[in-house]
């Protein structure tokens, strides 16, 4: 007894299994890939997981300063700069507008 499946296609034309379609495996390769490297994501973070800290112990970089002191010169610098240019944009518009 044979199946539909079994038969020769009426075109002429020979079936191909499956698993030799191109196409097919473009169709299923991606989201194939998407979920194995989701797989192994999975396992490198459950294996590879650090520690919980508790909220209390912050680290040295994440404190806030105690003191400005140590921003001091950078701030100065920063408004120096940025009056210079002030002076220099109102210096143009002024002798642009004598012309």
């Amino acid at each position: 007894m044979s199946s539909k499946t079994d038969k020769q296609p009426e075109n002429g034309q020979q079936r191909v299994p499956w698993w030799r379609v191109r196409m097919m495996w473009l169709v299923v390769g991606g989201p194939l890939a998407v979920v194995v490297a989701g797989i192994i994501t999975a396992v490198i973070a459950v294996r590879g997981a650090d520690e919980v800290v508790g909220s209390g112990a912050a680290p040295q970089a994440q404190r806030p300063a105690e003191d400005a002191g140590d921003t001091r010169p950078a701030l100065e610098a920063r408004n120096k700069a940025s009056a210079e240019a002030a002076k220099a944009a109102a210096a143009a518009a002024a002798s642009s507008g004598q012309r």
